[in-house]
């Protein structure tokens, strides 16, 4: 049996992402290049204010005024691509999703002003500190929360709040907060933790939404993508749709290490009928 290639979260450029890479319509042709049935585009939104502007968008003269015009290009751009390449493959225009203060209220007006096709769920923030950007960022998070389980804590608190405010027809890399702790399958098992793990999943079967299988994690040095094993397990027990993305932020990262991921999915017993956002 061939396993259709798809993407859930894709779709990262250089064009309208300081840290990417390429033009959107280079990400595209390398999908359909890579034999992709489908692909979800999934850029950033912009950020809801100046004070959580990135390093690198500082050093380019960027502010958060300026980075909503360039999403409202973004839209405009992925719209014409998924008209243009209609008959080489199914381009689904989304957005992926901030969690600072004021992101909510920002992406509830960014879905009413363009309308996209889906949204992505996704909290890369705990106590308005961007956790992922670096182990620095990371342990700055922890110290402001008062600990690593106060951290997972908070990290799925925010992740439920955003899921009930937004309903993201995707939550995507359900378990990022543990990127910089090696110590994160002991840590995912705190009676706290799990407790707010299977809330969380309880509310996204209610919910029938999809879980970003994001095999990115392991481009980083990950030992497995986002879900690790015991989320996954869960998931798969609870009925939960699990679907496939890259994550790509350049072309040469398009479909990188998405054949593993989708091998581990079908091993695991999970549909490969993939459902479409």
């Amino acid at each position: 049996m061939t396993i259709e290639r798809v993407s859930i979260h894709g779709g990262h450029s250089g064009e309208f992402c300081n840290h990417a890479q390429n033009t959107l319509e280079e990400m595209v042709r390398a999908y359909i290049d890579q034999g992709f049935v489908w692909v979800g585009l999934t850029e950033h939104m912009p950020p809801a204010a100046d004070a959580f502007l990135f390093p690198e968008e500082r050093q380019a003269g960027l502010t958060a005024a300026a980075m909503a015009e360039r999403f409202d290009r973004y839209m405009a751009e992925a719209r014409r691509l998924q008209a243009a390449y209609a008959a080489q493959m199914d381009i689904r225009v989304g957005f992926e999703t901030e969690d600072t203060t004021g992101a909510i209220d920002l992406a509830k007006q960014l879905v009413a002003r363009h309308a996209p096709d889906y949204i992505l769920g996704s909290v890369h923030h705990v106590a308005d500190i961007p956790f992922d950007y670096s182990a620095e960022a990371y342990q700055q998070a922890v110290a402001a929360v008062g600990g690593i389980e106060a951290l997972y804590c908070a990290y799925f608190d925010r992740q439920y709040a955003l899921i009930q405010a937004l309903c993201p027809l995707v939550v995507g890399h359900f378990d990022l907060i543990r990127i910089f702790d090696p110590n994160y399958r002991r840590h995912l098992i705190l009676p706290e933790v799990q407790k707010r793990i299977k809330r969380n999943l309880e509310l996204i079967r209610e919910m029938d939404l999809i879980l970003d299988y994001n095999v990115a994690a392991l481009a980083k040095g990950a030992m497995e993508p986002y879900l690790c094993q015991p989320i996954l397990a869960q998931a798969l027990y609870m009925g939960i749709a699990v679907v496939p993305g890259d994550d790509a932020h350049s072309v040469v990262s398009v479909g990188l290490h998405l054949d593993q991921g989708i091998q581990i999915l079908h091993k695991r017993g999970f549909s490969t009928r993939w459902r479409k956002p």
